[in-house]
């Protein structure tokens, strides 16, 4: 039985990385070891065939980073033409005294044929070709792709910041934002590899001049003294010989330098680059128009090729009259459909409860100047940016953010914009779009020209100015954000105070379900055996309304499991689920610092609000009104020290009165956290810094 062939195919060579040595290899055995002319004239073709391939390539890329490989693919096929021209070199001058055929048919034909047997022409026609190489292509791509290169490698940084800015806005993800800038980084080493592959097509060009000289004088020399041959045999044979070698090996090094051109001054579209030229060279009819006429009166001119101009301007005036009627045709339909729709729509049924419409839970309305801002065609950034704000919410919060309804309102002001949940407008605010909005983050060295304001998310002086100005606002200290980034935090920040309105029965009962998937005998023992749906609900909403995530489920309903026998009020639950969750709370308020410094209240001040408490069921805290405003004062004050100090302003306070206080500073103080001693770790260091009573 034969055996079966063993030789390593091209792929598994590539794969195992060798592909690349053997044919470096190759191409130095092409300049050591003599070749026959027919192995030559299948080189030769090949070369031809590369560089063809290659620039289509080229003109099929939508990208420059999609063909990366490119300059190596320049440099290898540079080589390749070297090596042919030596090993071509080398026949010439060992055996042209033989005839014109003796380099093989390729350089024959193209020494004879293209040139048709003038040896002038064929000089001038190889000089025109080096230096439309030289000179025009090869010198203007190297150009464009040194500033290219130049360009790129400064706006590196710019680009990198901008990734960061969406990441951090919610607009990206980390894969996302890894992604880009990696195409950033191959873009710099793109355009550098450019730069240097330019200079090997250049020097080619060069190399390709020095041959010709050489094997023209060298090969009648060699004729004339080693071969005996006459001036104008040795002339013929070599200089046809010398000026096919230098046709067959200069046209395909303009078609390389060519498709160097047309990476390096393409722009980074991910559009075909024919669709690209014809739609912005033919999209206006005007041009196509103006060329008619202008044609057209160069061909009435008497002496004029007057055919060929009036033929020209008939085929430029045809399309051009075409384009507009193609354009008109459009806008007539894009008029006539909403007719046409409404000719469509049947008689009007009986009104159902499908006509009336819920309320949207988060919606949004913008005036007039604001729908370029969530109009993506207009490019419009705002919509990305309210995703990235649903997304990072959801993420922080534990429980799925509803989609945010938009829609224009004409009876707003024109840069107005509303937020309503439930219906019901909760903040409206006004923003310049053609305007960057630079926010007082309390110390600034000096003052800006512009519009005053305020940041609606936060009530900071701000002022709105130009876009020019956004670098000087910035050095004297100013945070400086555009028009949808103010809109994007205003709502996150609203959507965070009114997180406990957002969660739904439906979300309580997905995040079951999920928790479910994993444990299951603690849902099944909790809903409905337990604890109804409606107090779960109650509990995590409680939760939400006091800054605590509900991402920890399972800490939840297991806590929930195990108070359910002792209790079923929300209340007593939510407190105990609070000391469940202490530790991410803590770390919530202190992030990872191991001391937590805190504001306690007076024993006897203590005494008085728990009794309070208890003679109101523990709702709320009846206090004479002098001395509830004392305290509040104080708190504040106290509250205001630890913010200037960098710390988080913590009241630290026993269990039964946690609720109570909680609900007494949730609107006047919302940077106060209220914690009780219970749901603080044993592990934490607390630091008294203040105590409120005494004197209040």
């Amino acid at each position: 039985m034969a055996q079966a062939s063993t030789l390593p195919t091209l792929g598994e060579l590539s794969r195992n990385g060798l592909g690349t040595p053997i044919l470096l290899m190759m191409l130095l055995g092409m300049m050591i070891v003599p070749m026959p002319s027919f192995l030559l004239d299948v080189l030769f073709t090949f070369n031809i065939a590369l560089a063809l391939v290659v620039v289509l390539a080229a003109v099929y890329t939508l990208r420059p980073l999609e063909f990366a490989s490119f300059p190596t693919v320049l440099l290898l096929a540079t080589l390749l033409r070297l090596s042919l021209n030596i090993a071509s070199t080398r026949i010439v001058l060992l055996k042209g005294h033989t005839g014109t055929d003796a380099a093989g048919k390729v350089i024959e034909s193209f020494g004879e044929f293209v040139i048709g047997g003038n040896y002038a022409v064929g000089l001038v026609v190889f000089a025109v070709l080096v230096i439309i190489n030289f000179i025009v292509v090869t010198k203007g791509a190297g150009r464009v792709s040194e500033v290219s290169a130049r360009f790129t490698l400064d706006a590196m940084p710019g680009k990198q910041m901008a990734i960061d800015a969406d990441l951090n806005a919610g607009i990206i993800d980390q894969d996302e934002a890894r992604r880009r800038r990696d195409d950033v980084s191959q873009e710099a080493d793109f355009y550098g590899s450019m730069d240097g592959a330019s200079k090997f097509v250049r020097g080619d060009a060069i190399a390709g001049i020095l041959i010709l000289f050489i094997n023209i004088i060298g090969g009648l020399g060699i004729g004339m003294v080693q071969h005996g041959m006459r001036f104008s045999s040795a002339l013929e044979n070599y200089t046809s010989l010398t000026i096919g070698d230098g046709l067959v090996a200069q046209i395909p090094s303009l078609v390389l330098s060519t498709a160097a051109a047309i990476m390096v001054t393409r722009v980074s579209q991910s559009q075909d680059m024919g669709a690209q030229i014809l739609k912005q060279l033919f999209g206006a009819p005007r041009a196509l128009a103006v060329t008619a006429g202008v044609m057209g009166m160069m061909g009435m001119i008497p002496g004029m090729p007057n055919i060929a101009f009036l033929s020209l301007a008939a085929i430029a005036g045809t399309a051009a009259w075409m384009i507009i009627q193609k354009q008109r045709q459009q806008a007539v339909t894009a008029e006539q459909a909403p007719a046409t729709l409404q000719e469509a729509t049947p008689e009007p049924k009986e009104l159902s409860w499908d006509d009336v419409t819920p309320v949207d839970m988060i919606g949004l309305e913008v005036g007039y100047r604001l729908i370029p801002m969530v109009d993506k065609k207009q490019g419009g950034q705002l919509i990305n940016r309210i995703k990235g704000v649903r997304k990072k919410l959801s993420q922080e919060l534990g429980f799925l953010v509803p989609a945010v309804h938009i829609r224009d309102n004409l009876s707003l002001a024109p840069n107005v914009y509303r937020i309503s949940l439930m219906g019901t407008t909760i903040a409206e605010s006004e923003v310049h779009p053609e305007r960057d909005l630079a926010i007082n983050p309390g110390q600034v060295y000096g003052k800006l020209e512009g519009l005053d304001g305020k940041d609606p998310a936060f009530g900071l002086d701000a002022v709105w100015v130009e876009q020019g100005q956004r670098e000087h606002a910035q050095t004297l200290g100013y945070t400086v954000v555009d028009a949808s980034t103010v809109i994007a935090t205003h709502l996150s920040q609203l959507l965070q105070t009114h997180a406990h309105e957002l969660l739904s029965y439906e979300d309580v009962q997905q995040l079951l379900d999920k928790l479910k998937l994993s444990a299951p005998r603690l849902v099944e023992d909790l809903v409905p055996d337990r604890l109804p749906l409606s107090v779960i609900h109650k509990v995590m909403q409680n939760l939400l309304q006091e800054k605590v995530p509900v991402r920890d489920i399972r800490t939840i309903a297991e806590t929930l499991a195990e108070q359910a026998s002792v209790s079923q009020d929300s209340g007593v639950l939510t407190a105990a689920v609070r000391v469940a969750l202490g530790r991410a709370i803590v770390q919530q308020i202190n992030d990872l610092q191991e001391e937590l410094t805190v504001i306690t209240l007076d024993p006897a001040l203590e005494q008085l609000l728990q009794q309070s408490a208890q003679s109101g069921n523990g709702e709320a805290v009846g206090l004479e009104p002098g001395l509830a405003d004392r305290m509040l004062k104080a708190l504040a004050e106290h509250a205001r020290q630890q913010e200037l100090n960098g710390l988080p302003a913590v009241l630290l306070v026993p269990a039964p009165l946690r609720p109570v206080l909680a609900r007494f500073v949730r609107h006047g103080m919302p940077e106060l956290h209220i914690l009780s001693y219970n749901e603080v770790p044993d592990s934490m260091r607390i630091k008294v810094v203040a105590t409120v009573g005494g004197n209040v």
